[in-house]
């Protein structure tokens, strides 16, 4: 269960976080998610960095277990309680509906507000938010003002090269969860409409893996090292594959199968 009262992460992790992602941290905490067709919530710890949303299975863990671009918010509803005196309130994108929740009230139009903020680029008029809250708002704002206008924000961060993913977000593809073989087996089986290719970390923490789930009967599953060498990926096949980056490795699955496997996107 969440703690009442969430303490900032130690300094090693968010050291670990910030050589991951590359962008900066914003508004962090508890919340519950549910994605468009799931029927239950579950619960993650996470971060606003830029104009993504990155959860982790819990408060420690140095990697995250999703991520989710919002920088096409095209609107979000008031937030409200439910039945057991939670936060609820909804993100409308245009490729679906994100349904968050928080602990109370304060702390989800808290996060309403910081979202709003780097997505529309400016702070909301809400007059419930407290005058620290708007302040802190109108720092983030002026922060995500200059990111957006510095080229190749993310490419000065230095990249940690014994924990994958080591690219920055602009070059991860959106396939990648950072999950072991058995989450990610998983993953695409309770979800065979969001794709049948998961790009995850190496079980050795330093190369990749691919995992993919063929539609027969009955589905075979498949697992294929990535490995990385310089500025290039090695598909481990009996005749070994060497492509420049990684998005490129899951296009070649894609296409040699001629479009049976589709990468995984919650």
């Amino acid at each position: 269960q969440p703690e009442e009262i969430p303490q900032p992460a130690p300094r090693q992790i968010f050291q670990e976080r910030q050589s991951i992602t590359g962008l900066p941290l914003y508004f962090q905490g508890y919340l519950s998610v549910r994605h468009s067709g799931c029927q239950e919530f579950r619960v993650y710890w996470t971060e606003l960095r830029g104009t993504m949303l990155f959860f982790y299975d819990d408060k420690k863990a140095p990697t995250y277990s999703q991520k989710l671009d919002i920088s096409s918010l095209t609107s979000a509803t008031n937030v409200y309680p439910d039945e057991n005196g939670s936060a609820q309130f909804i993100l409308m994108l245009s490729n679906g509906e994100l349904e968050l929740k928080a602990n109370n009230c304060e702390c989800g139009k808290e996060w309403k507000g910081f979202i709003l903020t780097v997505t529309k680029l400016s702070v909301p008029p809400d007059e419930s938010l407290l005058p620290g809250q708007l302040t802190r708002m109108h720092e983030v704002l002026e922060k995500e003002k200059k990111r957006r206008t510095t080229p190749n924000d993310c490419s000065s961060t230095s990249l940690n090269r014994k924990s994958p993913p080591s690219s920055t977000l602009t070059t991860m593809p959106a396939c990648f969860y950072a999950v072991s073989r058995q989450e990610a087996i998983k993953m695409l089986e309770k979800n065979p409409a969001c794709g049948n290719l998961i790009l995850r970390p190496g079980s050795d923490s330093k190369n990749y893996a691919i995992t993919i789930r063929h539609k027969l009967d009955p589905p075979c599953l498949k697992h294929y090292k990535v490995m990385s060498k310089g500025t290039s990926y090695i598909i481990e096949l009996e005749r070994q594959v060497t492509l420049p980056s990684l998005q490129d490795v899951v296009n070649y699955f894609v296409n040699q199968t001629r479009g049976n496997l589709k990468p995984f996107v919650m």
